[in-house]
């Protein structure tokens, strides 16, 4: 079917990324979170962007005004009944996305495919939570959206051609460049992506290295552009610890166990950019 109006469920820093670059593709857009000032804030965060793009050059004060205008801001997931594709872009906790999934399924028509921009859950245990596993698929963005070119397409177990093909092409005409992963939990970029950051922390816990020089290796030795204890507060540390143990829980290997210093941070609130402190003040 042909994708005209495209939902997003969470207006946070990854839902708006996702709304914005689906806006600037020429679709309409609603974008949806639990309170209205989540909402406006994500609009914020978008006119932001798109204005600083105007002050570059990199497009007319029009063209911004055009995109902010296929945008629609809700509070009710009842409102994604008028979009031909959901993207489900909420907080990384399973429940919270189950929640999400049972309501789209009774919301949305049943030929609209539900996604997921789960960084490490499951696809197909996701999917049981509606009656169109065919029609679930994981999209995982990455962050900041309208920067990063990669666009992580996962197929669950039951995801049918049809719903891999319209995801793949989607995720083209977003301008990004998709890459197919099988359903295991971290998926591809996580599952090795996460276990370097966690590994940081324990050379960070163990006393291997401060903070500046366990960065400093990484970015200068491995040609990274950033060291994975900024890396980590930029993703957030209750994001990085939800992702580990999906991969812990998932695999029951010890080399996914999360470090504890993560959990200590975590639990103390300092979740990084985000809350101003995390391995970093900021």
């Amino acid at each position: 079917m042909e994708i005209k109006t495209f939902g997003v469920v969470g207006a946070g820093q990854m839902g708006s990324g996702i709304a914005q670059v689906a806006a600037m593709s020429g679709l309409n857009v609603i974008m949806s979170d639990i309170k209205e000032e989540f909402v406006e804030r994500g609009l914020k965060s978008i006119t932001g962007i798109l204005s600083k793009n105007v002050d570059k050059g990199k497009m007319t004060a029009e063209q911004k005004n055009a995109i902010l205008g296929r945008l629609k801001l809700s509070t009710s997931l009842k409102d994604m009944a008028a979009a031909d594709f959901v993207v489900e872009a909420a907080s990384e906790n399973e429940n919270i996305k189950f929640g999400i999934f049972r309501e789209l399924e009774s919301v949305c028509a049943p030929e609209v495919i539900l996604a997921s921009n789960t960084s490490s859950i499951p696809i197909g245990r996701i999917a049981t939570q509606t009656k169109r596993p065919p029609k679930v698929i994981g999209m995982h963005f990455m962050n900041p959206v309208p920067v990063m070119k990669l666009v992580e397409i996962i197929r669950g177990i039951a995801t049918s051609d049809e719903t891999f093909q319209t995801t793949w092409d989607l995720s083209i005409k977003f301008d990004k460049t998709p890459a197919l992963s099988n359903d295991y939990p971290g998926f591809i970029a996580n599952r090795i992506l996460m276990p370097m950051i966690n590994e940081a922390v324990y050379a960070l816990y163990h006393g291997v290295g401060t903070r500046e020089d366990i960065d400093t290796v990484m970015k200068l030795g491995m040609n990274h552009p950033m060291g994975p204890l900024t890396l980590a507060d930029l993703i957030g540390l209750d994001t990085c610890l939800a992702i580990m143990e999906t991969l812990y829980s998932g695999f029951c290997d010890s080399k996914y166990r999360p470090c504890p210093l993560l959990r200590r941070y975590v639990e103390a609130g300092w979740l990084g950019r985000k809350t101003g402190r995390g391995f970093y003040e900021y």
